[in-house]
Order: structure tokens, then C-alpha cells, then sequence
């Protein structure tokens, strides 16, 4: 028998150091979304976000929940 895991809407976007994280209505951690500011960018490799992407994917998660309620 698997457990039903709730995550309920609204989930949030909270700025913490390095990116954001997202959260459900509860407070519980959902995802974290980490970036680097510009100027470190070339060094990190193509496989970095940036901090503005960062937060662009984060702002994209906490919308799921509102699209899946149908």
C-alpha cells in the first residue's frame, strides 16, 4: 500500500542564499532552485543557472499547482 504524499496549494517561491526554494501551503520544501550571479558564470560552465533563471524555473514549479487542479 503506498502513502498519498500532500502538497497543498498555494506553493510559494522563498529567496534563500544562492536561489530559491519552493514551498507548499503547509511550509514543506517542495524544490530548490540554486543559481550563481553573473560574473561567475563563465567559469561554472554551460550547466549553471544564472540567479534569474534560477528564480524563472522556481516561479514555474509554484505554478503546477494551480495548473493541476484542472
Amino acid at each position: 500500500m503506498t502513502k498519498t504524499r500532500k502538497m497543498p496549494a498555494p506553493w510559494t517561491v522563498e529567496v534563500i542564499p544562492g536561489g530559491h526554494r519552493v514551498d507548499d501551503a503547509e511550509g514543506k520544501a517542495l524544490a530548490y532552485c540554486y543559481g550563481l550571479p553573473p560574473s561567475t558564470l563563465p567559469a561554472a560552465g554551460e550547466a549553471s543557472l544564472s540567479l534569474d533563471e534560477a528564480r524563472r524555473v522556481a516561479s514555474n514549479i509554484g505554478k503546477l499547482a494551480e495548473l493541476l487542479k484542472g
